[in-house]
């Protein structure tokens, strides 16, 4: 967690992204036979580890079956599988984990890294709630993201927030909970009661707040501020990584959202109560920035993810930056279409669409326009739903009252490019709703080509059908421009 002085409040707590620890590929340590490669952090943990250590590592193949055939030969213990991608995670000894480095297809190996927390609305710089206001979807429906889910790997959620229901009961359709606390369990995700809060850890605060970004219902609270995420029409589905954030138990998650996307609350629930989710809100990622690892899981559940239909939307990193080094987000630097990364922009309070990039937003390498962002939207100083007993919220320090009598304290302010990120999947959900049809990589496209041109930071350069920018990638998101290129009516 880091503090940044705000420009219209008195204080903003800086929510940065979740840290997951680069992964690159090592050199074979071992001549004796043929090895598959494993990640940076994996090899390092071999090179120290005693022969009986304990190590929970993600076994990839060409399919699941040939990595379940090597971990059993390698007298490993599998926890979980990821079918569509052919991994499986899997416990053992550090050198049962050498030996399944030889076994017949086998094709890499990960550690199951730690990760950590980094520590106005932003709708009206959006254009997103003038898109609710004055536009249709394909449904003949408000543009607000009816129709659509969208899922938050994040902390947890509150679904009892008062962001969060309708008609007497919560919009959050269905809440899952990491337990892939160690890489000991036998299931890394099980259901919650939609009534539960899961956002109750030492990281408290930062899902909830993240929902209400992309999902929260519009509200005119006490004082007079507005709140609202960009569409308050979707369904949420929440799924918690808990206290102990594991690239194990995000993957997980992704790979849940790739099983189960058509028909998230189970085959018998129909799509008027439980739509398909169409995008996934990812506010996690490495400090620092890093290349970016084709390899991973992460990065090939994300690809199935979009050829199956579903955006991905990443944080850019909270690390600031000049361009000399590459400091954005691995994950959201694939080129795969319909994977987008988010630069904060600051729209100083006013809704400005001629504000500036965030000093805390992190810059990919200028050289090199394949680590840019893909577009800007509002980070700073962000009011969304909160409680006060989660510690991010509490840091918060611009305490709302929400809209009921009882609702003391229910909304704070908080910054960072994990803020930025869901008022992009919350626009999403509104142009799949405009085009439901529509493909990942055209989302990003209308996106990306509408974009606002705002002027503050590095200029724009040709970056194939756009023109982009190493600090806010191809500038702020214009929601109305993006719908109606989509086909909204209005």
């Amino acid at each position: 967690m880091r503090w940044s002085p705000p420009r219209w409040r008195r204080s903003s707590a800086i929510a940065a992204v979740l840290v997951l620890p680069l992964l690159t590929l090592a050199p074979a340590a071992d001549a004796a036979g043929p090895l598959a490669p494993v990640s940076r952090t994996l090899n390092t943990l071999l090179g120290k580890a005693s022969t009986s250590t304990q190590v929970t590592t993600l076994v990839h193949a060409r399919t699941v079956a040939t990595a379940e055939r090597a971990v059993k030969q390698a007298g490993l213990t599998e926890i979980t599988k990821f079918a569509k991608i052919g991994v499986v995670a899997a416990r053992g000894t550090a050198a049962q984990v050498k030996a399944a480095r030889r076994m017949a297809g086998v094709t890499y190996l990960e550690n199951n890294d730690k990760l950590a927390t980094h520590g106005s609305s932003g709708t009206v710089a959006t254009r997103s709630a003038e898109a609710r206001t004055t536009l249709t979807g394909a449904n003949g429906k408000a543009l607000d993201g009816s129709g659509v889910s969208i899922a938050i790997i994040d902390t947890g959620v509150d679904p009892t927030h008062p962001a969060f229901q309708a008609d007497g009961k919560t919009r959050v359709v269905r809440s899952l909970k990491s337990v892939c606390t160690a890489g000991t369990g036998t299931s890394c995700l099980l259901d919650v009661p939609t009534s539960v809060d899961t956002d109750t850890t030492s990281l408290g605060g930062h899902g909830t707040h993240v929902t209400g970004i992309a999902a929260g219902n519009a509200f005119t609270l006490p004082d007079g501020s507005k709140v609202g995420g960009s569409a308050p029409g979707s369904k949420i589905v929440a799924i918690s990584t808990g206290l102990a954030i594991l690239v194990l138990g995000t993957d997980a998650a992704l790979n849940w959202v790739l099983e189960n996307h058509n028909a998230p609350c189970g085959a018998g629930v129909p799509a008027s109560t439980c739509p398909p989710i169409k995008v996934i809100n990812n506010s996690y990622g490495p400090s620092g920035g890093g290349a970016f690892d084709p390899s991973s899981a992460t990065v090939q559940l994300q690809r199935a993810l979009a050829a199956e239909g579903v955006v991905t939307v990443w944080a850019n990193g909270n690390d600031g930056g000049d361009g000399s080094a590459d400091l954005s987000n691995p994950p959201g630097q694939d080129p795969t279409p319909g994977i987008i990364s988010v630069a904060s922009y600051n729209d100083q309070g006013t809704g400005t669409r001629d504000g500036v990039v965030s000093d805390f937003s992190s810059r990919g390498l200028a050289s090199n326009s394949a680590t840019w962002p893909d577009v800007s939207a509002p980070g700073e100083n962000i009011l969304s739903s909160c409680r006060p007993y989660l510690l991010i919220c509490s840091e918060g320090g611009q305490p709302e009252n929400g809209p009921g009598a009882l609702d003391i304290g229910t909304y704070n302010v908080i910054s960072g490019t994990s803020m930025a990120t869901p008022q992009i999947t919350g626009i999403v959900a509104q142009l799949f709703q405009a085009d439901p049809g529509a493909t990942p990589g055209q989302i990003e496209n209308a996106i990306k080509a509408t974009a606002h041109k705002y002027a503050n930071g590095a200029p724009y350069q040709p970056v194939g059908p756009y023109t982009s920018s190493y600090d806010k990638g191809t500038g702020l998101v214009d929601t109305v421009a993006a719908a109606r290129s989509l086909g909204a009516a209005g």
